[in-house]
């Protein structure tokens, strides 16, 4: 990676440590009862993981698909199906839990539900393990 300056500073661990922060505000947010923002915050969390590995490994992410990041990884580093299945879930909450117009009438929190916020915190704390254990290698 290069900026108009010179090479970026490889900046992984800043990268992981907010994502374990997102994830602590997901898990406050689930603890509230704030279903949608736990599993917006769960996504946001294994985005930052994901662009973490990226930074450690001097490549570029683009984007907050967290499957096409997966599919863009080395090969080596390609996911097994349960993180595939994890990141698909989580996908799935980067829009919806955040504007009223992903659904025919109300408000997204009245649709996201306790067990779907454990879900999503679940999915991103695999991946985010995951990312950790790619990092420390």
């Amino acid at each position: 990676m290069l900026w108009e300056h010179g090479p970026v500073a490889e900046r992984s661990k800043d990268w992981l440590r907010q994502a374990d922060a997102d994830l602590a505000a997901a898990r406050h947010a689930r603890a509230g009862g704030h279903h949608e923002w736990a599993a917006f915050g769960a996504q946001q969390a294994a985005e930052k993981a994901l662009k973490a590995l990226y930074q450690k490994l001097h490549l570029d992410a683009w984007g907050h698909v967290l499957t096409d990041l997966f599919a863009q990884l080395p090969r080596d580093l390609r996911s097994d199906v349960a993180l595939t299945d994890a990141a698909k879930a989580l996908d799935k909450h980067y829009i919806p839990t955040r504007y009223p117009n992903g659904f025919e009438r109300g408000a997204p929190a009245d649709f996201y539900t306790a067990a779907e916020a454990d879900r999503a915190l679940a999915d991103a704390e695999r991946i985010i393990e995951w990312c950790r254990r790619q990092i420390d290698r």
